[in-house]
């Protein structure tokens, strides 16, 4: 008689970086982030709400609501600020730097001691001789993409 004893481990990797219990957490709720800053770029809003909706969409199973979910995201943009840079030889600025800043709430109704409220911040720089809105929609995509991310790691990629 031959016993035949065998026995298996999985290696599981997430290359998304999420740290989700999917057995209790199911939704995430993503309510829009209106634009409250001083100077108003009309898209930002709903580029920056459909931004943070899409990376979650994208990298978890978590269903995304508007509202009442297991974590809930919801804040508002409070800066978005043209500055000038870096000066040139001739005294005129050779560069121009563009601002994000965005309050967030975040809820975690599972875990509640993970709740937090932080503001993010990206910016990104461009050649002064270039018009803004030349230049904008290019540089806030970026933007975007850094505070969805860093926004996504904080809340569930716990990084």
């Amino acid at each position: 008689m031959v016993a035949c004893v065998s026995s298996s481990c999985a290696v599981s990797f997430k290359m998304n970086g999420a740290n989700i219990n999917y057995q209790t957490t199911h939704s995430i709720s993503i309510a829009d982030f209106p634009n409250n800053a001083a100077m108003v770029n009309p898209t930002l809003s709903a580029a920056l709400s459909e931004g943070i909706r899409d990376l979650y969409s994208r990298q978890t199973r978590l269903q995304v609501l508007s509202k009442g979910g297991d974590l809930e995201l919801e804040g508002e943009i409070v800066g978005y600020d043209l500055t000038q840079g870096a000066i040139s030889a001739d005294s005129y600025a050779a560069e121009s730097k563009l601002t994000i800043r965005v309050s967030v709430h975040f809820t975690n109704n599972v875990y509640p001691e993970e709740s937090f409220e932080k503001t993010y911040t990206a910016y990104q720089t461009f050649d002064s001789s270039r018009l803004l809105t030349d230049v904008q929609d290019d540089l806030c995509n970026a933007m975007i993409t850094e505070i969805a991310e860093n926004i996504y790691n904080d809340t569930v990629a716990k990084w």
